[in-house]
């Protein structure tokens, strides 16, 4: 195997990060399948292919038989003594079978099936790479629209943003850099399809996680996310810390950390509240901004009755009953 062809294996390898012993294992194959089908007439030649400085080398293994019937896979015992003084009936013998003009041949029937398995190991690779990644946040960039759905490169491949998953008040423009949350990995006959989220409302989760240190840390914890995208949110934290303000880590220096957040989510609203083991406490936090007067439970109906000042009355509903529903998901009430 000559110098430049090594060197341009190794380049494969840099570029496609696909493993050398790969790479030589297809090219291996590519020429066994070059060799059954420009000489074999048997489909059950075996073949072993040696890389060498020399260049490849096709051998065939043969089994020694006293008649021959099948001169592809079987060879006399004075032809297999000629190799091997050793040789007895039943002994299998390599005999290199490299043809004069192997080189062209092979090379044509091995450029089509080396691009093709190239091409799938990659495709796997960015497979196995992305199935980690299911329920991360990545960052992207817009690329086109098709119909309705929207084209996200995350580098290595397309990912689809489909239209249950995009918020109707989000412009998606060319060139746009979004963060996405990543929903599922598909096999499809093209190569692995990335799934892609801007409703999710893990994504407000991982979005707090990478803005707030104290959530990376496990000393703020999110107990619960209640989502209306492009709308409202609503989250509720606890702190495993005395000392650390759950809320005041998340809204950040002069609102700093949330509003870098508003900012990914196009001004959509965050309500940041306190989490509570008491439910009644934390019924009347989830209805912030709006202050209640009094909150009963019924634990058998799960339902709450909350008493609001007048005042407060049109806030605790919220727009078009917004606040109060997003409430009621965040409570689980």
């Amino acid at each position: 195997m000559n110098a430049d062809f090594l060197d341009a294996l190794r380049q494969i390898e840099k570029e496609k990060e696909i493993p050398f012993d790969v790479l030589l294992a297809t090219i291996e194959s590519a020429l066994e399948t070059a060799y059954k089908k420009n000489y074999a007439t048997a489909s059950d030649v075996r073949v072993r292919v040696s890389g060498s400085k020399g260049g490849f080398h096709v051998y065939c293994a043969k089994d020694v038989v006293e008649f021959v019937e099948n001169d592809h896979v079987e060879m006399s015992l004075q032809n297999a003594r000629a190799i091997n003084p050793d040789a007895k009936l039943g002994d299998v013998i390599e005999t290199e079978v490299t043809p004069a003009n192997f080189g062209r041949i092979a090379a044509q029937t091995a450029k089509q099936v080396v691009v093709q398995r190239i091409r799938e190991a990659e495709r796997e690779r960015v497979f196995e790479e992305f199935g980690d990644r299911v329920g991360e946040v990545l960052t992207g960039v817009v690329q086109r629209r098709e119909q309705r759905n929207v084209f996200v490169n995350l580098g290595k491949i397309e990912a689809l943003l489909p239209p249950a998953e995009q918020v109707p008040t989000e412009p998606y423009r060319f060139n746009d850099r979004i963060k996405v949350y990543v929903l599922e990995v598909r096999r499809t006959p093209k190569g692995p399809q990335v799934i892609v989220s801007r409703t999710h409302p893990s994504l407000i989760r991982r979005l707090f996680e990478l803005e707030v240190p104290e959530i990376a840390e496990d000393i703020v914890q999110i107990k619960s996310v209640a989502r209306e995208p492009g709308a409202r949110t609503k989250v509720a934290v606890l702190s495993t810390d005395d000392k650390v303000d759950p809320v005041g880590a998340c809204v950040g220096h002069r609102g700093s950390r949330v509003q870098s957040i508003v900012n990914e989510l196009y001004d959509e609203k965050i309500d940041i509240v306190r989490w509570h083991d008491d439910i009644e406490k934390f019924i009347g936090e989830a209805l912030s901004p709006a202050k209640s007067i009094s909150v009963t439970c019924d634990e058998q109906t799960k339902t709450a009755l909350v008493m609001m000042p007048d005042s407060q009355l049109s806030l605790a509903i919220g727009k078009s009953g917004q606040n109060v529903r997003l409430a009621a998901r965040l409570t689980g009430w």
